[in-house]
């Protein structure tokens, strides 16, 4: 399987229409790829909380067609980052922070919205709602030769490992972690990342941010981990595509070579 990630710089200085086209050309050019991924919030930036009601819309809104006639045309999946979807008028809130994915025939597959928001009382975490849902999805068609099953979570999520095993219980194989992780605790997302690859016994594709939002300096270094824990591959700070062939067929063999999981003794179930 071959994934691509745009590991994009999101800052001030580019309003964010403008990034919208580039990076709609951007993913455009990824022709090689089965699946594309795209990092958190990157329409408004993951801190330029400013913006979130401008940019918040119902699904699909307007953006996520434009990627969807390119998904079509790749014949590729696009798990096309995260959105404010807006939520009913009559709450508080202004939306949810909502990780999309399309099927190579330009739908939605697949959507999920951030059980776990930053900010302890500010940003997202005041003004957005949290999701409850965590479902998978399986990958098959299109350009894929293989099939997975697909889980997602984001950003902040990566520091609750209870939300990876209801993944794993589902059958994940391959997660997708679409992020807005800031330069000051880099080390903790790479010990993060690894950490759910290795005690999950699957494939990490985490695809981070770049550049400044409201004083907050993005740590890039989108990352592949494999179900060993060896990185696969890891971006540096800047704006970077990051294209990655992996086996599939790794999960099945460590999980049978190594079996960890099934020396579990508790299960997670979500919270009401």
């Amino acid at each position: 399987m071959r994934i691509t990630i745009l590991q994009l710089e999101v800052s001030d200085h580019e309003p964010w229409p403008d990034r919208v086209d580039r990076v709609v050309d951007l993913v455009a050019s990824c022709r090689d790829a089965d699946l594309v991924v795209l990092p958190e919030l990157w329409v408004p930036g993951a801190f330029a909380s400013r913006f979130f009601a401008e940019v918040a819309t119902e699904l699909p809104g307007p953006i996520i067609p434009r990627l969807g006639a390119v998904a079509k045309e790749l014949g590729a999946f696009i798990m096309a980052g995260t959105f404010i979807e807006r939520a009913d008028p009559a709450t508080d809130r202004i939306g949810y922070n909502t990780a999309v994915l399309l099927n190579p025939d330009g739908a939605i597959a697949h959507t999920y919205r951030k059980v776990h928001l930053f900010g302890f009382h500010e940003g997202e975490a005041r003004m957005l709602a949290a999701g409850n849902d965590v479902t998978t999805c399986r990958l098959e068609g299109g350009r894929m030769t293989e099939t997975a099953t697909y889980g997602t979570s984001t950003c902040y999520d990566l520091r609750f490992p209870e939300l990876y095993r209801i993944l794993v219980d589902q059958g994940c194989d391959l997660l997708v972690i679409p992020s807005g992780w800031p330069a000051q605790r880099l080390e903790h997302w790479r010990v993060l990342t690894r950490a759910r690859a290795i005690e999950n016994q699957l494939f990490v594709v985490a695809c981070n941010e770049t550049g400044h939002q409201q004083g907050v300096e993005l740590a890039g270094h989108s990352v592949v981990v494999d179900p060993w824990g060896q990185v696969v591959a890891e971006a540096g700070a800047g704006e970077e595509i990051l294209t990655v062939d992996i086996d599939l067929g790794e999960v099945p063999r460590i999980r049978r070579d190594f079996p960890v999981l099934p020396d579990r003794r508790f299960r997670c179930v979500p919270a009401n």
